[in-house]
């Protein structure tokens, strides 16, 4: 259970727990396993000879594993339940389960997204003697992953997936039609398919089951070995070691500037802010710049003047076409201490959106990425799974472990109303859809405020002056003319204006 293959352990099953038992019973654990750091090795007068030390080192490191991720979430088998007569949403496409086609199309899709999780026996981060981030760094692995997306949408064709995932499990999909209120929800379904090995799959119901994709050869998709190059640079930009630019290295120096060093927690706006200053630090990118909102609000001239690139020639050159891609990222708080049910419906139609590339949060200082959602429940990728670190410096190094093939929900009602939402746009044209159709999405908020809104104008004209996207401090929380009314009740650690 010590492989970092998605479809073997990203749910952990009787291996790892009798592993776990057995590593009770003869190996205590010592105190620091609790952030996935290796126990000195101890060995024997004798061992070394024949060759047992690097076989207890890796028993031990197994079992550290075992540990973290029983600690960290990953200890049931969990199911997550489909049903064929809602559609599942998941960044802006539409999903049907009621056919073996429509089936196909969503675990593509989900499976293509880029899932980046706690990594141990990395390069020890600056300032620390810390060699993993587990335990204190799901926020930032959610940031990456939010930020991941934005460059997939920004680098890739548009309709790409990843051809690996059609081997990545042996599909052994189940999803049932609701017929009373016991199987409102639908059959649960483990994964998108058995851990291979499995003698165990899952029971079949002959009536109203979804024919086994495993059943039929799926369709081949073309390679493209271009995407496929930038699929591995891409997913190499994230690497944990020091020069990946969107390392976990880099996040963490950059976010001393904010006051945090490794080890502590990040909130959703801080980490926006961090990934804001890696992009713009970065030299492996020039056409693409982060903004991020203030005070729950965009404005618009603000964006027009990070990208506009006409704006920088002497003198500026109205019919220039030169104009940077963007990410927006918002963040904002839905409601006080918990989330504000109003607010529902509106974060689903922001789901539904094209433009949308997910939305970080999660639970109350448990982080996750939001994709989707089906019915009342969010769609999301976990980064509480603790893997070896993947050393990608080297050619055509694995992508399995970048690749989750088991979705997970949650309930609405239990999402933390701090989170930060990330909106794409490649060009004026995309910018300009972009504002409408969101702000058509705020609208459907039953609360007398959206959760944010676009605003014509620059920050400085209310007030904002040294505060802009760019300013390397935290954001100020003065309000637009007409939402000073709003309460600004807030918590300092997350610098979000109440709604």
């Amino acid at each position: 259970m010590n492989s970092v293959s998605p479809s073997a352990v990203q749910y952990v099953g009787g291996v790892m727990q009798e592993e776990l038992v057995e590593s009770r019973r003869q190996q205590p654990l010592e105190r620091q396993g609790s952030f996935g750091l290796r126990p000195a090795p101890t060995t024997e007068p004798g061992r070394e000879a024949n060759g047992e030390p690097d076989e207890l080192d890796k028993l031990k490191s197994k079992l550290m594993t075992a540990w973290n991720n029983v600690k960290y979430g990953w200890t049931v088998k969990s199911k997550t339940s489909f049903n064929k007569t809602s559609p599942v949403l998941v960044l802006g496409n539409s999903y049907l389960l009621n056919s073996e086609d429509e089936v196909e199309r969503f675990r593509l899709a989900f499976v293509s997204r880029i899932w980046l999780t706690y990594r141990r026996e990395f390069p020890q981060l600056d300032g620390s003697t810390l060699t993993t981030d587990c335990g204190w760094g799901c926020m930032l692995r959610s940031g990456q992953m939010l930020l991941v997306q934005g460059l997939l949408v920004h680098l890739m064709p548009r309709d790409w997936a990843w051809p690996d995932a059609q081997q990545l499990t042996e599909v052994d999909f189940e999803v049932f039609r609701p017929r009373s209120p016991a199987r409102a929800g639908g059959l649960p379904i483990p994964s998108f398919g058995s851990p291979r090995g499995s003698n165990t799959p899952e029971k079949s119901v002959a009536s109203d089951q979804v024919p086994k994709c495993s059943q039929k050869k799926r369709p081949e998709y073309r390679r493209d070995s271009q995407a496929e190059t930038l699929h591995h640079k891409l997913v190499s930009w994230f690497g944990d070691q020091p020069a990946a630019p969107f390392g976990l290295h880099q996040l963490v120096d950059i976010g001393k500037s904010s006051g945090k060093k490794a080890g502590d927690w990040y909130g959703p706006s801080i980490v926006a802010h961090i990934l804001r200053k890696a992009v713009a630090k970065t030299s492996v990118l020039h056409n693409l710049a982060v903004y991020v909102a203030q005070d729950c609000t965009v404005y618009k001239e603000d964006v027009v003047h990070l990208c506009d690139l006409s704006l920088s020639q002497t003198p500026p050159d109205p019919s220039s076409q030169a104009w940077k891609s963007v990410l927006i990222l918002v963040p904002v708080r839905l409601g006080g201490e918990v989330l504000n049910p109003s607010y529902i419906e509106c974060v689903k139609n922001i789901l539904k959106l094209e433009c949308c590339i997910g939305i970080i949060g999660g639970k109350p200082k448990h982080s996750l990425y939001f994709v989707g959602f089906q019915d009342e429940q969010l769609l999301y990728l976990d980064p509480h799974y603790c893997q070896p670190l993947v050393d990608v410096s080297q050619v055509n190094f694995s992508l399995e472990s970048f690749h989750c093939s088991s979705p997970k929900k949650m309930p609405f009602n239990r999402m933390d109303p701090s989170c930060t939402i990330g909106f794409y746009a490649k060009n004026k044209k995309d910018f300009e859809s972009l504002c409408s159709a969101v702000s058509e999405a705020l609208s459907s908020s039953k609360e007398k405020y959206p959760i944010f809104t676009f605003v014509e104008g620059k920050s400085q004209d209310f007030g904002l002056e040294g505060h802009g996207s760019n300013n390397s401090g935290p954001a100020a929380h003065i309000l637009p003319p007409g939402r000073q009314s709003m309460m600004n009740n807030r918590r300092n650690s997350d610098e979000f204006v109440f709604l």
